[in-house]
């Protein structure tokens, strides 16, 4: 009877990055709502990143209407902070349902739902503009 009451107050937060965006997604029992900054998933946009954050709810089903998960995003660009956000989304809903099931379905589906993306951009070397690019050279 314990164990059900312990249950119910259940929050979990976990962590995503992608490139120089990171997430915080906290999950608790509730009603079904998502924010992302504190505004409501059906209204962010651009309308790919909302898809893209959808997927892991998406593919949890009707579990995720018994839960309020909340996002905090900064840094990077819109698809990072998206990308970003969807990890966090789905490790929060793995680690809040432990259900191994539900793991293995994240990984089928896109393993980087559960595992960060480590690439970083590359740094600006001496003699050039940027990582790669380097100065024109002439010899007429």
């Amino acid at each position: 009877m314990t164990d059900k009451k312990d249950e119910s107050k259940k929050t979990v937060t976990r962590s995503g990055k992608r490139k120089e965006a990171i997430a915080k997604a906290t999950i608790r029992p509730g009603k079904g709502r998502v924010r992302i900054n504190t505004k409501p998933l059906e209204i962010h946009s651009p309308e790919m990143a909302r898809l893209k954050v959808m997927e892991p709810i998406q593919l949890v089903g009707g579990r995720s209407k018994d839960v309020d998960v909340d996002v905090k995003v900064e840094g990077g660009g819109i698809m990072g902070q998206a990308d970003a956000a969807r990890t966090a989304i789905a490790n929060c809903f793995v680690e809040y349902f432990a259900d191994p099931e539900l793991e293995e379905l994240f990984k089928e589906y896109d393993r980087s739902l559960l595992v960060s993306d480590p690439r970083r951009k590359l740094p600006k070397q001496p003699m050039g503009r940027g990582a790669r690019s380097r100065r024109q050279k002439s010899y007429r």
